[in-house]
């Protein structure tokens, strides 16, 4: 091998070798991102999972009420028309 082949594969291996560091640094940057990800969607109290949980148990109980309140109309609307017979 020459001399400037010599050269120019150091020259290559340096490329490669700061193309590896940017890569490990993105890498630890995106398992942070990940990281978080994972802390939003799956935390206990605050996450999306709880939240959906929430939004669930809410739509339960409006679900009980607006039954309960629509069943009271139609008796009282069955009884005044009782009434007016």
């Amino acid at each position: 091998m020459s001399n400037q082949e010599l050269l120019d594969l150091k020259a290559a291996i340096m490329e490669l070798t700061v193309h590896i560091r940017h890569m490990d640094a993105k890498q630890d940057e995106m398992l942070g991102d990940v990281k978080s990800i994972k802390e939003a969607i799956y935390n206990p109290e605050n996450g999306l999972y709880a939240r959906v949980r929430a939004l669930e148990q809410w739509q339960s109980t409006m679900s009980k009420f607006i039954w309960l309140f629509g069943s009271a109309i139609v008796a009282m609307v069955a009884k005044t028309f009782y009434d007016l017979l």
